[in-house]
C-alpha cells in the first residue's frame, strides 16, 4: 500500500472523528413510531405511542395510554397534536405539541404550545411557552395550534412552526426558530404562509424532496380539506397549488406526510375528524395521490398525529419500554366477531357487527382479512341493509359465515341478524360482493317458543359428515340442519337446545376430538358480567351436556376489562392450536358509559386452550393479546 494511500485514509479517519463529515447511520430505518393523541374526552388530550413494522399495520403501545402525563408538561392539563422530529446527526428527537385541554377550557382561547426531546424516545424532558406573555406584540393571539419542527439547512436551526390567529383574523402559519436546546424560541415569530383564497390555514406539515419544500396545511372557510405550496426556500416565497388533495369528501384536518422505509412512496395521512378515522394515501411525487385505506389496519383511534421512521433498536427499546398491545385487533367500535378461515385464499376473516352507533342502530356490515390473526386489513363495506334490501333497513347485528364448495365451486353463505330477523347473502369470495337472497330467511319464533328474538345466527359445518347446521335464538337456543344449497333448513331436523338458564344468546359450535362444543352468551351485552359459557355434544343437534365448571371468558376487574362474550372460535389449519375471538366494552373508559357500553365494543383475540380431559380451560382476556399466528405452506 502506497503512502498516498495510506495518508489519505489518516485523513478521512480524521475527518470523522472530528466531526468533519456527515455522521453515518450504524443501522438503516426498519420500522415506524406514530406518535398521537385521542380525542376531546377524559386523559385523550395526552401523548400516546404506537408502532409499525411496515408502515401499514400499527400497534399502539401501552394499552393505548398515555406515554408522557399531560399535567406534568402542560399548563393547561392537555396537549394535542403531537408533531416528532428526528435531529440531523441523528442523535435525539424533538417533539411539539399544542398546550390545550378542551375538556376543561373547550375550545379556547389557548396560547401555548409544548417543547419535548429526548436521546432515546423513553425519557422525555419539557418545556412551556405562552406566546402572549413572552412576545407583547402578541398579546392579542387566541389560538395557538399544531406546532411542528423543521430543520433548516441554511440558518443551521430547527424551526418550529404553527398556526395561530388573532381576534376574529383568518388563522395564519407563522415560524421561530429554537434555541440550541430546544427549551424555547429564540426568535420572534414571522409569518410564513397565509392561505391565497383568504381564508384560513392551519395544521401545515413541511416535507423537503428534490429541493423542493412542499406544505400541505388545511384550508378553512372555504372548504375543509388539504392543499399545498411549494418553495424553493423554506422560509418561502411559497407558490400555491389549486388541488385539494384529500381522497374524501369528508372533512379533513392534521394531514402528516412521511417517506415509506427503502421506498420511493410517499404515505401522506389526514384526520377524518367528523367521522372518526383517518385516511391514507401514496405518491411518488406528491402531487397524485392513491387512497389505500384497505391496506392500513390500526387497532386504535387515533386524531392528529405523526409518523417517524425508527431503527430496529429504536423499536425493540420502545416495545421493551410500553407493552404492545394487540387487543382490541380492530381500531374503532365492533362487536359480535365471526372470525372463518377460507381455503379459496389461505386467508383469515373477521366478520363483525359494525357497533358505536346508539341503540344498536347500525345498518351495515363490513369484513377485515388477515395472514395472521393480529394485522387485520379493512376490506370495506360488503353488505348495506337500506341499500340492498328490500326486508331489513335496521339493526345489522351479529353474522356469521360459512365456506362451502359447491359443485366445484366455493361459495360464502352470509347469514345475518337485520330488523330482529335473520337474513342470507351469497358471494363467490370472502370479500364479496354479496347478494342478499331477497327476503328473510327466519322470520318467526320456533314452534313452542313465545319470547325472545330472531337474532345472533351461527353455522356450523360438521367436518365428519360435511352437512351443514344452523343455530339461532335470543332467550332460546334453536338448531336445525341446512339443505344442501345452504338456502332453506330441513324442517324435520329442527330442534331447541336451550342449554340452561345462564343462555342469553351468541351461539357458536365447534368440534375437536370427536366432541361437539357450543358456546353462548350469559347475561346483557350492557352488563359488565357479560360472559361465555359452553357445553359438549356427541352431535350437532345435541343432547347437550354441561360441565359443572363450564366458564369460558369473563370480565377481568383488575385490568380494566369487562363485558366479555359473543364470541367465535377459530382453529389454525392443520393444527390444534384455537383462538376465542370476542367482543368487550371499549377499552379504558366503557364501564363508565352505563347502558352505552353495550353499543360501544371492540373485538379481541385470546388464546382458547384445551384439558388433556377435553375440558375447556378458562380464558383469561388481557390486553397484550396474541402473537402472530403462522400458518402452514
Amino acid at each position: 500500500m502506497s503512502y498516498r494511500i495510506l495518508f489519505c485514509l489518516w485523513l478521512f479517519v480524521g475527518f470523522v472523528s472530528s466531526g468533519w463529515a456527515e455522521p453515518l447511520r450504524k443501522e438503516p430505518y426498519s420500522a415506524y413510531l406514530f406518535v398521537y393523541f385521542t380525542g376531546k374526552g377524559a386523559n385523550q388530550e395526552a401523548i400516546r405511542f404506537a408502532v409499525s413494522t411496515d408502515g401499514y399495520n400499527y400497534k399502539a403501545l401501552n394499552f393505548n395510554q398515555p406515554v408522557i402525563p399531560s399535567a406534568e408538561i402542560s399548563a393547561t392539563g392537555g396537549v394535542r397534536d403531537p408533531h416528532i422530529l428526528r435531529s440531523e446527526d441523528g442523535k435525539s428527537f424533538y417533539m411539539v405539541a399544542t398546550d390545550m385541554h378542551t375538556v376543561k377550557n373547550s375550545w379556547g382561547p389557548n396560547h401555548g404550545m409544548v417543547l419535548l426531546r429526548s436521546k432515546d424516545l423513553l425519557h422525555w424532558k419539557s418545556s412551556k411557552i405562552d406566546i402572549t406573555q413572552t412576545y407583547p406584540a402578541f398579546k392579542e393571539v387566541n389560538r395557538v395550534w399544531a406546532p411542528q419542527t423543521i430543520y433548516d439547512p441554511v440558518a443551521k436551526k430547527y424551526m418550529i412552526y404553527w398556526s395561530m390567529r388573532f381576534g376574529k383574523d383568518a388563522d395564519k402559519i407563522y415560524y421561530a426558530y429554537a434555541n440550541a436546546d430546544f427549551t424555547a424560541l429564540e426568535s420572534t415569530p414571522q409569518l410564513l404562509f397565509t392561505n391565497p383564497q383568504g381564508g384560513s390555514c392551519i395544521d401545515a406539515d413541511i416535507i423537503r424532496k428534490d429541493g423542493v419544500y412542499h406544505l400541505f396545511y388545511k384550508t378553512e372557510g372555504n372548504g375543509n380539506g388539504i392543499k399545498q405550496s411549494t418553495a424553493k426556500q423554506l422560509t418561502g416565497p411559497y407558490t400555491q397549488h389549486d388541488a385539494y388533495l384529500q381522497q374524501t369528501n369528508d372533512p379533513v384536518e392534521g394531514s402528516g406526510i412521511f417517506k415509506l422505509n427503502h421506498s420511493d412512496q410517499y404515505i401522506l395521512m389526514y384526520d377524518v375528524y367528523t367521522k372518526g378515522r383517518y385516511e391514507f394515501t401514496t405518491s411518488k411525487d406528491l402531487e397524485h395521490f392513491t387512497k389505500v385505506d384497505h391496506e392500513i389496519s390500526m387497532n386504535f383511534l387515533p386524531r392528529h398525529g405523526t409518523i417517524l421512521p425508527i431503527t430496529q433498536a429504536e423499536y425493540q427499546a420502545l416495545t421493551k419500554q410500553w407493552p404492545l398491545a394487540n387487543n382490541p385487533v380492530l381500531g374503532g367500535h365492533f362487536a359480535d366477531p365471526e372470525v372463518l378461515y377460507a381455503e379459496k385464499t389461505g386467508k383469515f376473516y373477521l366478520y363483525p357487527t359494525s357497533d358505536g352507533f346508539d341503540n344498536w342502530g347500525g345498518t351495515y356490515f363490513t369484513t377485515f382479512s388477515s395472514t395472521n390473526l393480529v394485522d387485520w386489513h379493512d376490506e370495506g363495506v360488503i353488505l348495506d341493509l337500506p341499500k340492498q334490501t328490500t326486508w331489513a333497513n335496521r339493526n345489522a347485528w351479529a353474522p356469521c359465515i360459512v365456506e362451502k364448495k359447491i359443485g366445484g365451486k366455493y361459495q360464502y353463505f352470509y347469514y345475518y341478524s337485520g330488523a330482529q330477523k335473520i337474513g342470507l347473502a351469497i358471494a363467490d369470495e370472502p370479500t364479496g360482493p354479496f347478494t342478499d337472497i331477497g327476503k328473510p330467511f327466519i322470520d318467526k319464533h320456533p314452534e313452542g317458543i313465545k319470547h325472545g328474538q330472531e337474532i345472533d345466527p351461527d353455522v356450523f359445518t360438521d367436518p365428519q359428515t360435511n352437512k351443514s347446521y344452523l343455530y339461532w335464538g335470543n332467550g332460546y337456543l334453536a338448531a336445525a340442519e341446512l339443505s344442501e344449497d345452504m338456502r332453506s333448513l330441513k324442517p324435520e331436523t329442527q330442534k331447541i337446545l336451550t342449554p340452561d338458564q345462564t343462555f342469553r344468546e351468541g351461539t357458536y359450535v365447534i368440534y375437536r376430538k370427536g366432541t361437539y362444543y357450543f358456546f353462548w352468551s350469559e347475561d346483557d351485552t350492557r352488563s359488565e358480567n357479560y360472559r361465555v359459557r359452553y357445553a359438549t355434544a356427541k352431535s350437532p343437534l345435541g343432547p347437550l351436556t354441561i360441565p359443572s365448571n363450564n366458564l369460558v371468558i369473563e370480565k377481568d376487574k383488575s385490568r380494566g376489562i369487562y363485558g366479555t362474550g359473543h364470541n367465535s372460535v377459530i382453529q389454525v389449519p392443520g393444527k390444534d392450536e384455537w383462538y376465542i375471538v370476542y367482543h368487550r366494552f371499549r377499552y379504558p373508559d366503557g364501564i363508565t358509559l352505563g347502558d352505552a357500553a353495550g353499543y360501544n365494543r371492540e373485538t379481541c383475540i385470546d388464546r382458547l386452550t384445551f384439558n388433556a380431559d377435553g375440558s375447556i380451560t378458562p380464558t383469561k382476556p388481557t390486553l397484550e393479546g396474541i402473537a402472530p399466528v403462522t400458518l402452514k405452506k
